[in-house]
């Protein structure tokens, strides 16, 4: 078992791992060595989330999650592919943790009493400012 969580852990048999030939540097292993890794984790059929965190990751993972709710993530910063394969589990753990932690509720707050003042000040300056370009008429008596 993976675990990320106290209370969330997953089991190795469902993370599929795939080696692919990495672009960039390599110099003579570049055509020869699949150093890059693509893992894919089922999210929407995963029995070791919870609901709660499941509808987060989905939120969170964003184009990187299939139509059928398959998440990929590609690894391929490191020459070799152990590094690769642990950055990338590395990578959806934290995912996974972040997914886990839950999103504190916003509390609606009020302006302030000078705030207020303020905006009723600048109110009171901009019709003084308005009734002084007014045309003044004048009374003929």
């Amino acid at each position: 078992m993976i675990p990320i969580t106290p209370t969330i852990s997953i089991d190795p048999s469902e993370i599929r791992v795939e080696f692919i030939r990495a672009s960039g540097p390599g110099g003579q292993n570049v055509n020869k060595v699949a150093t890059a890794v693509k893992l894919r984790f089922d999210v929407r059929n995963s029995p070791s989330l919870p609901e709660n965190v499941r509808g987060r990751l989905i939120r969170i993972a964003g184009r990187r999650l299939t139509s059928e709710g398959v998440l990929i993530i590609d690894a391929r910063r490191y020459r070799t592919q152990d590094k690769n394969r642990q950055d990338a589990i590395d990578r959806l753990s934290d995912m996974i943790r972040r997914a886990a932690a839950r999103p504190k509720p916003r509390t609606k707050t009020g302006p302030t009493p000078a705030s207020r003042e303020r905006r009723l000040e600048g109110k009171r300056c901009r019709a003084k400012s308005k009734a002084l370009r007014k045309m003044l008429s004048v009374s003929e008596d």
